[in-house]
């Protein structure tokens, strides 16, 4: 036990020392916060005032990292292992709850307000802020005939939508994940930014983009499932409310080109799971899909619903380089490149460095939008 012990605290100073301390703060950070700061490996380092704690962890991703206090009250904890590039979700732990970090800006996020870090990345230009024409985030309240109640959702308008009033749009609609919410794409997924920044650089078409909320139901609300298993309401009632309410309202309160062809449907995750289920049942409706960490088209797929294969103009597949690395049963690049024979224009982009989160959906949208509606 004691050389058990001697190796891991000598396991710790090494991983310490390698550690590089050029850490910088984060875009993520409120206004005028020098902390949470990140370094160039992906390490990230909190600090807080918290005079009268006990005990203060630092939170990523549900991984805790201890944290030190000094004379002054002041907790500091570094995390001892790197993270990738992008969005990711953390909190702190004062005397065992869990709370957000007052430095950094909010955000709704697995299930919860929440606090984030943006740890720099080497694509980050893709969705950054940048000094290029802006398109619009607007968001609206309509009335569900589906539910009897009022739906929350944002649209995003290119930034010529409003010169030429003349002028229609094809519309995506976006999904968000499990947990998540119709919030999610435009804040943690930068939508808008990427949109901008493709049509500044030339390279999309522009088009409208509508983001819902496809959980349908509060996560306990009594519709929803209790043992932490995905909400049924989201793929029982959902399809009715994107086709009955949604689509509807849109195509009478923005200048879209309102059938199949110019219509496409996307998701991320749980948000993906739903495309495939509405995009095979439902191909008259949306020609394009876009399955990002939400499962694949298969040839069993093509075989129980023909009317895909004749109406689908475009299947886009994508999933983060860790979530494939040790693929449960054939792996999806396999799995596109076999429907492809069949005669499915379908794509697969794997997001390098990468897994089951936001940057890997931020590349995904970036690469989809370039190819969608061509």
């Amino acid at each position: 036990m004691a050389l058990l012990v001697v190796c891991l605290l000598g396991a710790a100073v090494c991983a310490s020392a390698q550690i590089k301390e050029d850490f910088v703060s984060l875009s993520s950070n409120q206004d005028g916060q020098e902390y949470p700061k990140a370094n160039s490996q992906g390490y990230v380092r909190a600090r807080i005032l918290a005079p009268k704690a006990n005990e203060v962890q630092l939170q990523i991703n549900g991984i805790l990292f201890p944290m030190t206090r000094d004379a002054d009250g002041y907790w500091t904890g570094t995390s001892t292992q790197p993270f990738d590039e992008g969005n990711h979700y953390y909190a702190l732990v004062i005397d065992g709850a869990e709370v957000p970090d007052p430095a950094s800006k909010f955000l709704f996020g697995s299930g919860a307000e929440r606090t984030q870090i943006e740890l720099p990345a080497h694509d980050q230009d893709k969705y950054a802020l940048r000094d290029v024409p802006h398109g619009q985030v607007r968001e609206l309240y309509i009335h569900s005939n589906v539910t009897g109640g009022q739906r929350h959702l944002f649209v995003y308008t290119p930034p010529q939508y409003d010169d030429d009033l003349t002028v229609r749009y094809p519309v995506l609609y976006l999904q968000h994940g499990y947990t998540e919410n119709e919030t999610g794409w435009s804040r943690q997924g930068r939508c808008g930014w990427i949109l901008d920044n493709l049509l500044a650089d030339g390279k999309c078409l522009p088009f409208i983009v509508v983001m819902e909320n496809g959980e349908v139901t509060k996560r306990f609300s009594p519709e929803s499932r209790t043992d932490g298993s995905m909400n049924e309401a989201a793929f029982v009632r959902f399809p009715a409310i994107l086709l009955q309410d949604v689509i509807p309202y849109i195509d009478s309160h923005f200048r879209t080109l309102a059938d199949a062809g110019h219509r496409a449907l996307a998701g991320l995750s749980m948000g993906g799971m739903q495309t495939r289920i509405i995009g095979l049942a439902h191909s008259d409706v949306f020609s394009q899909i876009g399955l990002f960490s939400g499962g694949v088209i298969s040839e069993k797929d093509l075989q129980d619903n023909p009317n895909f294969l004749k109406n689908n103009k475009l299947t886009f597949v994508s999933y983060g380089s860790r979530e494939v690395e040790t693929p449960r049963g054939q792996h999806p690049k396999e799995v596109v490149a076999a429907v492809r024979a069949k005669g499915l224009n379908a794509c697969y982009y794997e997001s390098p460095l990468t897994a089951h989160e936001w940057q890997t959906w931020r590349r995904s949208l970036y690469e989809f939008a370039q190819i969608l509606f061509r």
